[in-house]
């Protein structure tokens, strides 16, 4: 189970658990925590690239039109 739905309170926003779990992954990576680099450089860099990937995909969901029947992708 993700990170998100243990011990935290609900995120209004959308896409808000996968947001949480991108942001996790990114400060508890190597490369934050040995080589201090950002969490942005990182990103570039292609670490948590399947998050990033959810995240991409829940975000273009909002603006899909299918998506009232279909609900957002991602979680």
């Amino acid at each position: 189970m993700p990170k998100y739905y243990e011990e935290k309170e609900e995120d209004g926003r959308a896409c808000g658990g996968v947001r949480e779990d991108l942001r996790q992954c990114l400060l508890e990576s190597a490369c934050v925590l040995q080589e201090n680099k950002s969490p942005k450089q990182c990103l570039r860099e292609g670490h948590c690239r399947s998050l990033q990937m959810t995240f991409f995909a829940c975000k273009r969901s909002m603006l899909d039109t299918r998506a009232r029947f279909r609900g957002r992708k991602g979680y």
